[in-house]
């Protein structure tokens, strides 16, 4: 039996005539433990009444003769994750590989298993998944252990390939770049917590202070709009003691800066600010924006290069490779008055 139309039936097909979700079709075609007898034999009847062929595009993306590469990733015009997938896609063509985006709102285990569901039925070569948020890590663990797939800003201690900036070297950079320039402590206005490369400059701002026995001041935790960057500016202005203020992005930075100036607290002389990405925009801040850069072209290509190795040796071991970040600066750090 096929299903309306010419295409062949899909895991989906199965799970609804199963009566099931496409997770439980899932774990019964890789005969997970946690799935009821009962529940097994109506998916294994809606199998065979279907015709399905179980691990068909597990088995293609195998074999590498596709020549498409199937990315999953948060729909997001921030411009870090915008960024690494215009990056990524440049790198495939250059590879001579076409890219199937397959863009969700969240990172959440449905959403991200549906669309790698629609990316196996597409027959991709291989998976690239920007996984920025520790909420995806319970839906990539269930990618057949067989599917060439490599991750980008994904959690480290996930077994698979990864490629990511050196999040925590980055914020390292820029917190001895102030303290260096006569700041007793660094103030820091972080990203969301459960992004990993928000995680890793908290880890590298705390770390360096700590290092070097600086005080280490509370956290202002935020999102990674200018708004935010505002509104954490409105109370750091308001405080004397702050002369540097460490931000987790560049528009953050941006916000952080609109709010000293409105309190009339000069950047640099009153107070330093740094941010984290180098935004085309930031060398035309007022100030210049002293940032710590990636290179998104360098995690791009060095996702493609463990895709392709995988695709050659059948998903092989996991590999990590760390991109250094580059601090580039600007005018916006000085000495404290």
């Amino acid at each position: 039996m096929e299903t309306k139309g010419s295409r062949s039936p899909a895991m989906t097909d199965v799970a609804r005539l199963a009566g099931v979700s496409h997770q439980t079709v899932s774990r019964v075609l890789n005969d997970h433990p946690n799935v009821k007898e009962q529940t097994r034999i109506r998916v294994r009847a809606a199998i065979a009444e279907l015709g399905y062929r179980p691990n068909r595009a597990a088995r293609a993306l195998v074999t590498g003769r596709s020549q498409l590469i199937g990315v999953v990733a948060r729909n997001s015009m921030l411009y870090g994750p915008a960024s690494m997938l215009t990056e990524f896609e440049q790198a495939a063509a250059d590879a001579g590989f076409a890219v199937s985006v397959g863009s969700v709102r969240e990172l959440d285990r449905d959403s991200i298993s549906a669309v790698v569901e629609r990316h196996l039925d597409q027959r991709v070569a291989g998976l690239v998944v920007i996984a920025q948020v520790a909420s995806a890590t319970e839906a990539l663990a269930e990618i057949p252990a067989e599917v060439p797939v490599v991750f980008i800003d994904g959690d480290p201690a996930a077994g698979r390939s990864l490629v990511t900036v050196d999040q925590v070297a980055g914020a390292r950079a820029a917190v001895q770049h102030l303290l260096e320039a006569g700041h007793e402590t660094v103030w820091h206005v972080s990203g969301p917590t459960d992004w990993f490369d928000s995680a890793g400059r908290i880890q590298g701002w705390r770390q360096t202070l700590q290092e070097a026995g600086r005080e280490v001041p509370p956290l202002l935790s935020a999102d990674w709009s200018a708004a935010e960057g505002y509104r954490a500016g409105q109370m750091l202005a308001r405080m004397p003691e702050v002369t540097a203020v460490f931000a987790a992005n560049d528009h953050l930075a941006l916000g952080v800066l609109r709010a000293l100036h409105e309190r009339g607290r000069r950047v640099p002389h009153d107070v330093s600010v740094i941010g984290f990405d180098d935004v085309p925009e930031a060398a035309f801040f007022i100030p210049p924006l002293t940032t710590v850069r990636q290179s998104f072209g360098d995690v791009a290509r060095a996702a493609l290069t463990l895709l392709l190795g995988q695709m050659k040796e059948d998903a092989g071991a996991a590999d990590t490779v760390i991109v250094p970040a580059q601090l580039v600066v600007r005018e916006s750090v000085a000495p404290p008055a």
